[in-house]
């Protein structure tokens, strides 16, 4: 939370809110009367609210020799090739202002912008005098050798959008940012992309600066200063470079609010395998172990197997010819009525062996080829396969076979009537 007092119609007035982002696009602190913000960029930092550029930034851009010495550890580590910083000399005090190693040199005194407390110093007396000046103004100064420049170069870089502008004088200053001159838009070249790359990673990352270079007449360039978000807009393209800017701040406190407040998982995401075993397990029934007994039959017929194979339907011929099975009676029905050569023989676990009865009759030639030995386990599925399909027999067999069972038949009335 933030309190911030304001004056209206000449009563102070108290405001507590909570910012969001805030955009600073002035100068944080300058030398001149009235224009030393940073006691707010404290208060803003103490109440934790972020800034574009950072408020980290901001504070260390509060000092032109600082951002300087950033500038010369861009320059080691890149070279004089790929970053030409210029040379300059900085003294805490006056009394370090002794002389220069070189004439003509500019003299920068504490810190100011557009062209402020700058000064072109061309012999040694010129700069001693510029050294009592700087005793009375109790600051540091800096010296940098004077370039004969052509033009001046602004890089300016806003979120991921390059500008290049060329900026030549026409009233003969050699302060190019003083009295008239021309600007013209020009090519956005790697070189120039390269330096504002390596400026904006000062600081933790800035996302707008500007850079500022001076093209001499001897054909070289020279990296004189870095500015951070309170750059002026210039130009032609005033309004898209706002536009732009807002853009960056939306983009800004959407990244905000999205690391504040990370997306949840959906939970419907996590169900589908939580259940997806359950119709598995639902599928699959336990197989019958090597020690297992086997179910016995009803009525000495074969129980139906477990197996994809034992859910196979019967054909009409099979199903009239094992109902006599389900009819009460002595085991002697039960089995003629099993081994009816149109019944298919399941697979699954074998019936068991039942006793055969003296008093039931020779069977036919039919009946005689179906009956199969006691087998394993393994060799009744097999056999079980290979019965159910091996094909039908001929009109005479199965005359023989409908015969054998009414044979059975009577003999099974004639039991329970005579008991």
């Amino acid at each position: 939370m933030i309190d911030m007092q304001l004056v209206r119609n000449g009563t102070k007035v108290v405001r507590s809110f909570k910012p969001d982002l805030v955009l600073v696009r002035q100068h944080a602190y300058s030398m001149a009367q009235g224009e030393d913000f940073r006691s707010l960029i404290i208060g803003l930092q103490y109440g934790g609210v972020p800034g574009l550029n950072s408020l980290h930034s901001i504070y260390n851009f509060c000092s032109k020799p600082w951002v300087f010495s950033q500038l010369i550890k861009i320059f080691q580590s890149q070279g004089p090739e790929k970053f030409p910083l210029t040379e300059q000399t900085f003294y805490p005090n006056h009394k370090e202002m002794l002389t220069t190693a070189t004439f003509p040199v500019v003299v920068k005194l504490g810190h100011a912008h557009a062209g402020m407390g700058k000064v072109k110093v061309e012999s040694h007396s010129d700069f001693q005098d510029i050294a009592s000046v700087v005793a009375l103004a109790k600051t540091y100064a800096t010296t940098e050798p004077y370039i004969d420049s052509k033009y001046d170069v602004r890089i300016q870089k806003i979120g991921s959008n390059y500008k290049a502008y060329m900026r030549t004088s026409i009233s003969g200053n050699w302060k190019a940012n003083t009295g008239s001159a021309m600007l013209e838009q020009i090519a956005m070249s790697d070189r120039y992309r390269m330096w504002a790359d390596s400026c904006a990673e000062m600081f933790g990352g800035l996302d707008i600066c500007a850079v500022k270079a001076v093209h001499g007449k001897d054909g070289k360039d020279y990296i004189i200063e870095v500015m951070d978000s309170s750059m002026p807009l210039i130009g032609e393209h005033v309004e898209e470079d706002r536009l732009l800017i807002a853009d960056l701040v939306i983009t800004k406190m959407t990244q905000l609010v999205t690391d504040t407040h990370p997306p949840q998982p959906p939970l419907a995401s996590s169900q589908p395998q939580q259940i997806q075993p359950q119709p598995m397990k639902a599928q699959t029934q336990p197989q019958p172990g090597p020690g297992a007994q086997p179910k016995p039959a009803s009525q000495g017929g074969p129980c139906p197997a477990t197996g994809p194979q034992g859910s196979q339907l019967q054909n009409p011929q099979q199903q009239s010819a094992s109902q006599p099975q389900k009819s009460p009676g002595p085991p002697q029905q039960a089995r003629s009525a099993s081994t009816s050569p149109n019944q298919a023989f399941k697979p699954g676990t074998f019936p068991p062996q039942q006793p055969r009865n003296a008093t039931q009759g020779q069977p036919g030639p039919g009946t005689a080829q179906r009956q199969t030995p006691q087998l394993n386990k393994s060799q009744s599925l097999t056999n079980s396969f290979s019965v159910s399909e091996t094909p039908q027999r001929g009109n005479g067999i199965e005359d023989e076979a409908k015969a054998e069972t009414i044979r059975s038949l009577r003999q099974s009335f004639a039991s329970l009537f005579s008991d």
